[in-house]
Order: structure tokens, then C-alpha cells, then sequence
């Protein structure tokens, strides 16, 4: 699976100039709810770029301080973004929903005047927030896309927990915080102006915080298992095990480790018994054709050892 950065431009461009306007509309009608979708689309616009920037520095090459690669900077990234989203995006919305909940003052007094014509706060709130819907649908369609391309025939959500590039899917999920949130914020300010509540443009706010702190949660503990190190997956370790035990010269599978250096590069530690009499160029070789089988099959494995119990015991 290749870090998909369609998605992500796509939702920075998006992201940008839905949070221009929402801004402005906010402005102009004095919507909580509005202002909270604001500061959503202005931290996703950064959280894009943060992605962009992960996806550059995983691709470092090994050195000396990193010898198995940069590969987890992917991960720290994305950590990041996950915890942006939680106390910028989520956190600020749950703060301004709560306030305009306690002194509700009044939704849509505002107007603008655009070409000669004045229009009230409550339509801009809606062309505002009809116009981000639709932006934000095309670049959650992109997402979808890019997931789907990646997953495969694997099913949904079984991709996303079994996922190990982050990337794609933490553009999805914020593409659909984003879209729960616009019509969130729709119903609250409609709501607040028809039924002359105008508590209830706060409580959307806080609704908005609440989807967002959700999203990040689950980010963050995505994040988490990856960045401390996850192992492949058991068909993977199974379909290893399997290719040791056929090799002729091996006699008994023993310790199989595996760990996520990044999206794309594993590591693995095998322990192997070789039969009884094989000399050590013996054992060499069969090494050296048991790492090209392993990797021909499983190339995301970059680093390979392995520990020849035989050549121990006879050391003793």
C-alpha cells in the first residue's frame, strides 16, 4: 500500500477554502457552530500539510542513528495530527459551544452585502456551510478512492484496524468528521433561528467537539500501536513459518518476531534448527537461500536475522 497523497492534497486544497468561508460566515452571523467548523477546517489544513511532511521523512534512508530507516517518522506524524484534532479541533469547539451555550446571545443578527445585495447571517450560514458540503463530499469521494485502491478485497473496516499506513484512512476519517460536522452545524443554526434557540447553535458546537475528540481517539490509539511497534500480520508470520519449515535443512521453526519499521519495511527475527551433521558453509547457504525465498514472497521485509540453534550447540 503506497501513502496516498491525492487524498491529501485534495484535502488541504479543500480544507483551505472551506475555512475561508466559513470564517467570513461566522462573522458575519456570530455562529458558534460556524466559527467551531472554521477552526475544524483550519486544522485540517494543517494536519494535511503535517501528513505531507511525515510521508517525506519516512523515506529518509537508513544512517548511522537510524540504521533500520525513518520509516516510524510516518507515525509520529500522524500521532500528531490525531492529538491536533482532539485539542485544537475538538477541544477549541467544545470551549466555544460551551460558552455560547451558557450566554446564547443571538444567532444570525449579521448581514453581508454582496454585489449591491444584502443578505442575513442565516442564508450566509447556509450557502456557507451548503457550499462546504459539497467540497467536502468530492474530497472524502477522493479519499474513498485511494482507500479502496489500497484495501483491496479486504473488507472495510478490517482494513482499517489492519491497516499500516495511516495516511489514507486518517484523511478518511477527517473527511467524514468534516462532513458530520457541516451537517451538524446546518441543523444547529436552522434550528437556533426557527425555533428562536439560540442555545442551540452552542449545543451544535459541542456536538461538533464531540465528533472530532471520537475521530482523534481513535487516530491516537491507531497511532499508538504502530509507532511502539506492531507486528505483520499473523498470515504473514504464518506464511514464514511455513516457508522455514519446507526448507530441507531446517529441522524445527522456533522464536518468529516480526515488527513494523514503517508502512513498507519489517524486520524479522527467526530462531531455526538445522539437521544434525550440516557443516557451517551448510548452514551459510541455507540461510542465504532461506532470506531470498522470505523475501521474494514478503518484499516489505527489509531485515532479516536469523539464529541457528545447531551452530550454538555445538559451540557448547
Amino acid at each position: 500500500m503506497a501513502s496516498s497523497k491525492k487524498a491529501i492534497y485534495a484535502a488541504i486544497l479543500g480544507n483551505f477554502a472551506i475555512a475561508v468561508t466559513k470564517f467570513l460566515g461566522a462573522a458575519v452571523s456570530g455562529s458558534s457552530a460556524m466559527l467551531a467548523e472554521g477552526i475544524h477546517s483550519l486544522v485540517d489544513t494543517g494536519n494535511g500539510g503535517l501528513l505531507l511532511l511525515g510521508i517525506r521523512r519516512s523515506k529518509r534512508p537508513p544512517d548511522e542513528q537510524h540504521p533500520y530507516g525513518h520509516g516510524k517518522s510516518l507515525y509520529f506524524y500522524t500521532l500528531v495530527v490525531a492529538v491536533l484534532i482532539f485539542g485544537l479541533g475538538g477541544g477549541i469547539s467544545l470551549y466555544e459551544g460551551i460558552l455560547h451555550t451558557l450566554d446564547p446571545g443571538h444567532v444570525g443578527p449579521g448581514t453581508a452585502t454582496i454585489l449591491g445585495v444584502t443578505i442575513g447571517g442565516l442564508t450566509v450560514n447556509t450557502i456557507v456551510l451548503g457550499a462546504a458540503i459539497v467540497f467536502e463530499a468530492f474530497a472524502l469521494r477522493t479519499a474513498v478512492q485511494e482507500f479502496n485502491k489500497q484495501r483491496g478485497d479486504t473488507p472495510f473496516f478490517e482494513a482499517i484496524v489492519t491497516s499500516k499506513d495511516p495516511t489514507t484512512f486518517t484523511v478518511l476519517f477527517e473527511d467524514t468528521a468534516a462532513i458530520s460536522g457541516l451537517v451538524v452545524a446546518l441543523v444547529g443554526v436552522h434550528l437556533a433561528s426557527a425555533l428562536h434557540m439560540p442555545v442551540l447553535d452552542g449545543v451544535a458546537s459541542i456536538v461538533i467537539g464531540l465528533i472530532l475528540c471520537g475521530v482523534a481517539a481513535f487516530l491516537i490509539w491507531e497511532s499508538k500501536k504502530l509507532l511502539i511497534g506492531e507486528a505483520a500480520t499473523p498470515e504473514m508470520r504464518e506464511g514464514i513459518h511455513q516457508l522455514a519449515e519446507e526448507d530441507p535443512d531446517v529441522t524445527a521453526v522456533g522464536r518468529l518476531l516480526t515488527m513494523h519499521m514503517g508502512p513498507h519495511s519489517l524486520l524479522l527475527n527467526i530462531n531455526l534448527q538445522f539437521r544434525d551433521g550440516l557443516k557451517a558453509d551448510g548452514v551459510e547457504a541455507a540461510i542465504d537461500r532461506l532470506e531470498r525465498t522470505i523475501r521474494e514472497n514478503h518484499p516489505s521485509i527489509r531485515y532479516i536475522f536469523i539464529e541457528a540453534e545447531s551452530i550454538s550447540r555445538k559451540r557448547e
